[in-house]
């Protein structure tokens, strides 16, 4: 027969009991206290809609700005999008729009000015993306009808995009906005939620060799994107991979392209300066073979627009392609055609 536990034997086995509570309730609460506090992995990228409330106030504003300014201060682009022109006023911190490019400056409409050096915007149709250079953010804008006519919203910021970005441009083929990071060899993917407005960030590529380059923009030809020179050489890699398919060498003296874009059987190519950084090498260039830049192979054209400024950024509309110009004195934007044997035709100055 078994006996008994005495009231010593009680005791003890209650007390074990006890400890043993508190020892496992110390390491629950321990180990609860060590999961609360571990931080979250850091986004790479926020998405705001609406956006901040102060500039949400200032964009959402029912009255139209209108342009106070006479000249362009260092335009990058412009581009038109329906019946209707843009043009990045960059030292102006400005986005200006207008239906025609014969009215003056002070009549045209700002579209925001609440932006660090912007240089280019683009759209699908339905909405649009304007880079932030120095606030290293992509603002989404919605056209609006109303009493006033058209007026643009602001309706998404996209933040944290690399360093400086500096080039967007929307691809129909694959339905995506492409933004590029000027400093960081980064390209971020940019796409448009089906049946909706709202865009988000699909995927960032990046090209390792290029981390800490200055490269100005870049250029869509089929599945290849031509990144240009900011260290004496061109890249060419595949648009869906990012992988590097060449490296194209380049002169010193035009490697601080700004601008590509191939037009008949030519590559036009904008200058800002020399591998050094300096200015006075800024010209404007044409070859039927990107190999042969190192020969020295190719056509100076900038005298068709009488020369001495900084050219920039190069847009097609319809069939008329337009120039941006800094340092120029009176002009800042000029438009031209190609014809179809290769001539430069009907360089026009406009503002």
């Amino acid at each position: 027969m078994k006996s008994k536990p005495t009231q010593s034997t009680a005791k003890m086995l209650l007390t074990s009991v006890s400890v043993a509570l508190i020892f496992g309730l110390f390491i629950y609460f321990r180990n609860r206290a060590v999961t609360s506090v571990t931080p979250p992995e850091k986004e790479p990228i926020r998405y705001a809609s609406p956006v901040q409330e102060e500039l949400a106030k200032e964009e959402t504003s029912s009255t139209v700005k209108v342009n106070s300014y006479s000249e362009l201060s260092v335009p990058t682009q412009l581009n038109r999008v329906g019946d209707i022109y843009f043009i990045v006023d960059c030292y102006h911190n400005q986005i200006l729009y207008h239906t025609n490019l014969t009215d003056p400056l002070n009549t045209w409409s700002v579209m925001t000015d609440a932006i660090d050096r912007g240089h280019t915007i683009c759209s699908d149709g339905e909405v649009f993306l304007a880079d932030d250079t120095e606030n290293a953010r992509i603002l989404v804008f919605e056209e609006t009808s109303g009493e006033e006519g058209v007026s643009f919203t602001l309706t998404q910021e996209l933040t944290n995009i690399g360093v400086r970005p500096h080039y967007v441009v929307y691809n129909e083929a694959d339905e995506t906005f492409y933004a590029w990071s000027s400093m960081t060899g980064e390209m971020y993917l940019i796409k448009r939620e089906k049946d909706s407005r709202k865009v988000y960030l699909s995927d960032i590529k990046q090209v390792e060799a290029l981390n800490g380059v200055y490269v100005r923009s870049f250029y869509i030809e089929g599945d290849t994107i031509y990144l240009i020179s900011g260290d004496a050489a061109i890249t060419v890699v595949d648009k869906d991979t990012f992988e590097v398919k060449e490296v194209i060498p380049v002169p010193e003296s035009i490697s601080g392209m700004a601008n590509l874009i191939h037009i008949g059987n030519y590559y036009y190519i904008t200058i800002s300066t020399d591998l050094a950084g300096n200015q006075d090498a800024a010209t404007f260039i044409r070859t039927q073979d990107l190999h042969r830049l190192m020969d020295g192979d190719y056509e100076d054209i900038y005298a068709y627009f009488l020369g001495g400024g900084t050219p920039y950024n190069i847009t097609k509309v319809d069939n008329t392609y337009y120039l941006t110009d800094h340092r120029y004195p009176g002009y800042g934007l000029w438009s031209f055609q190609v014809d179809e044997h290769d001539n430069i035709v009907n360089v026009t100055p406009i503002y």
